[in-house]
């Protein structure tokens, strides 16, 4: 009986001093956590732990079940702020002579062409994912609200070592177009004019730019720009490149036999070749 009794009091004791540790463990600061016991191989298992991680494993199914979001491609009479920035980015390379108003114009739609044929993108006139890409990269120097004009000229202005592929080509076919029938030295004078321009502040700083410029060459105007180029074209092209300029710094020309316009008339006078007249 003293065995039993003593077994009595030890338990008693043992309960006792479990329950004010668990108390003080309630009122305490510490985190508190409740454990159940469940079958993962005889350990305890926290419950606040299990639900956190539920929730956290419901967000992330959640996250990965949400649809990826096309890449929006941009298109006449769309408009809004990255138009608007659009726009702008253009202008810096010197496609762009409109107006900035946030509006995908037709003009603007001609500009993105211009940019991807120069850039050698796939040319629609969309803006879409590749020519966004391009175009952010090609101004990365771009600051809204800062002074185009000066920036552009500087960091994009090209020479004639720095044309590339495409600017070249797009050369010959205004040379073949412009000057189709004219003697040899009329082709190079024609090519000659391009580069002028695109030395002066007063034009586009781009080959595209000053080519497509809206009145500038009759041959875009007509289409005949499109004429695949002869070898003469090539031929004027590289001669222009390589300093031959027939035409001591012209930047205008126009044929006497056609010319109505008085301001073209009006201009300096340099010289004739062939069928044109060139001018400053």
């Amino acid at each position: 009986m003293r065995r039993k009794w003593l077994l009595c009091c030890a338990l008693m004791l043992t309960f006792s001093v479990m329950g004010e540790a668990l108390v003080s463990v309630v009122n305490s600061d510490a985190p508190r956590l409740l454990f159940s016991v469940v079958p993962n191989g005889g350990h305890a298992v926290s419950v606040q732990s299990t639900a956190k991680a539920n929730v956290e494993s419901q967000h992330v199914a959640k996250r990965v079940s949400l649809p990826v979001p096309r890449a929006r491609v941009y298109k006449p009479g769309d408009r809004g702020g990255y138009v608007w920035e659009l726009q702008r980015r253009l202008r810096f390379l010197g496609f762009y002579t409109g107006k900035i108003n946030g509006i995908y114009t037709w003009r603007t739609y001609r500009a993105v062409r211009l940019f991807q044929y120069s850039f050698g993108l796939r040319v629609t006139g969309l803006t879409d994912a590749k020519t966004r890409a391009k175009l952010w990269k090609a101004t990365r120097r771009w600051r809204p609200g800062g002074v185009r004009t000066v920036q552009a000229r500087r960091v994009y202005r090209k020479t004639a070592r720095q044309l590339s592929w495409n600017d070249i080509k797009l050369m010959a076919h205004a040379v073949h177009a412009e000057a189709r029938g004219e003697p040899y030295i009329g082709k190079v004078a024609v090519a000659a004019v391009i580069l002028n321009r695109l030395k002066s502040d007063r034009f586009p700083n781009t080959t595209a730019g000053i080519i497509f410029q809206p009145m500038a060459f009759e041959a875009v105007a007509d289409g005949q720009i499109w004429m695949q180029p002869d070898r003469d074209s090539f031929k004027a092209v590289r001669d222009a490149l390589n300093g031959w300029d027939p035409t001591n710094g012209a930047l205008f020309y126009f044929n006497p036999a056609r010319a109505k316009s008085k301001w073209i008339w009006s201009r300096p006078q340099i010289k004739r070749i062939g069928k044109h007249i060139f001018t400053r």
